[in-house]
């Protein structure tokens, strides 16, 4: 009876061990990653950067009393050259803008040390984004030149004021920042103080590692890891958002849900009134908006894992907004965004992307299109921005020289077990622990990813409080990154 016993024991062991040993074999490696081909933009100023981090010193040791006169003379200036730019039309590459680029930057060193101008500043950023939206509509979108003068003004422009803001007292900070209060007809609701209209588009930023992944990953890195479409209903003016999540596909979501999910920074953009399709149809975005609820509501749509610009079928974040538009003749995305560094196509095959020349959140900010609505952000969230980035990019470069995403090969069996239980869910149109479209070894992967980021996330905040007690001032970016190479070495030790 023992040994009978023994025995079925020892073959129920056996035959465990066996599909556990099977459900190692690791699965094909994805494809060599293609496409996407191009030049990413590198700033490339680090003696630039160091100059105005002690132009800075400087000016916070002088006081604010002993900078009136030159701060008063740099916005001045400043002013003047957004007029000439309101006058007349210039090609991307005239020098007016990189002149304008660094009167910008010189003048928010100066604010920085004195942020009681942050407002100021904040009021003439955003005439500089109505000035550069206005000459890009000139431009061939997709050139290097136009694409470069953009985003050195758009995105640089942000940044300097997010580095003023970072150096003010938290408390002082508007969370709320209206931009262009850009007209529209569609029906509206009223969030976080600011008006949004059906077919408003929201591009925020996610808490996740991933998120950070997917904002940085670009030939053009950016902020935002996230869009989604705003539709308001005509007679009960209730707010939807229409978007698309890995974990389930498509969703309609109460724009409560949606503000309740993290969010590090939201964006409004709206079409410009200005568009000749808008002024045929002035209701056209709510025809796009109410395309993508009727058609999330009527069918499932899975995540476009392969980030496939010209397969509906499934659709990613961005896809959800594009696709919408796209019914009504409106195409998006005027420039296409490029994924070009070897380490992060890597990186993002591995997640299951194969397409390389796509629509990013980030680059939406940039189509000549759009207006920038609204801005939401706070001290803390814009704080946990820039160390994520920081620690993204600082992992990029390592997959630049040859570094893989790992995963523990002990946990693909249960894993995949996962996977095969999340698939059953899926059937049901329920959501598993390892979303739909993505495999196990992938999901162990992104693991991997996010426990490495954390580590070194939390090396760098503690490196940057020893940053700003030794220097009495909050790390710029460029700083930052220094100490992300740090955190990295020192969370692997």
């Amino acid at each position: 009876m023992v040994s009978r016993l023994s025995k079925r024991v020892l073959s129920i062991l056996a035959f465990l061990a066996a599909g556990y040993v099977l459900l190692l074999i690791p699965d094909l490696p994805p494809m060599e990653p293609s496409g996407g081909e191009s030049e990413s933009f590198t700033w490339d100023r680090d003696a630039y950067w160091a100059l105005l981090e002690n132009k800075f010193r400087e000016a916070r040791e002088a006081g604010c009393f002993q900078l009136e006169k030159q701060l008063a003379s740099n916005f001045s200036n400043i002013e003047k050259q957004l007029t000439v730019l309101e006058r007349a039309v210039f090609a991307p590459q005239a020098p007016e803008f990189m002149r304008l680029q660094d009167s910008l930057f010189n003048l928010g060193m100066l604010v920085a040390a004195c942020p009681d101008r942050l407002e100021d500043y904040i009021r003439l950023f955003n005439r500089l984004r109505t000035v550069v939206k206005d000459q890009s509509a000139n431009w061939d979108i997709n050139s290097a030149e136009a694409r470069d003068c953009i985003y050195r003004l758009l995105y640089g422009g942000r940044m300097a004021v997010e580095e003023i803001m970072l150096q003010s007292p938290g408390e002082a900070l508007p969370s709320a920042i209206t931009v262009v209060a850009e007209p529209s007809v569609t029906p509206s609701g009223r969030i976080l103080g600011v008006n949004i209209h059906s077919g408003d588009i929201l591009v925020s930023r996610g808490g996740a590692p991933t998120s950070a992944l997917i904002a940085r990953g670009n030939d053009y890195p950016g902020n935002f890891s996230h869009a989604a479409l705003v539709h308001v209903d005509e007679n009960t003016r209730q707010v939807s958002i229409i978007e698309s999540h890995i974990e389930k596909g498509v969703t309609v979501t109460r724009i409560e849900d949606y503000l309740e999910d993290t969010k590090l920074r939201v964006m409004v953009l709206r079409l410009r009134a200005g568009l000749p399709d808008l002024q045929k149809d002035p209701l056209l975005p709510h025809r796009a908006a109410r395309y993508a609820l009727q058609r999330a509501l009527n069918e499932h749509i899975p995540y476009d894992f392969s980030m496939d610009i010209n397969d509906p079928s499934k659709l990613f974040c961005s896809e959800v907004v594009s696709d919408a538009y796209r019914s009504t003749g409106v195409r998006l995305w005027s420039g296409l965004s490029h994924i070009s560094g070897v380490g992060v196509k890597t990186w993002l095959a591995a997640f299951g992307v194969r397409n390389f020349v796509t629509q990013e959140p980030s680059d939406l900010e940039y189509d000549p299109q759009l207006r920038v609505v609204a801005e939401w952000r706070d001290y803390r969230t814009l704080r946990q921005d820039r160390l994520d980035n920081a620690v993204v990019d600082v992992m990029l470069e390592k997959a630049d020289a040859g570094e893989n995403l790992k995963y523990d090969w002990y946990k693909l069996p249960l894993a995949r077990i996962l996977k095969l239980y999340s698939s059953f869910l899926n059937w049901f149109g329920e959501v598993g622990p390892i979303p739909e479209g993505m495999n196990a070894t992938a999901a162990l992967k992104n693991e991997w990813f996010s426990r490495q980021h954390r580590s070194a996330r939390n090396k760098l905040d503690e490196l940057i409080r020893n940053f700003k007690m030794e220097n009495g001032y909050s790390p710029p970016y460029w700083e930052i990154v220094k100490l992300a190479r740090q955190a990295m070495a020192q969370s692997l030790l």
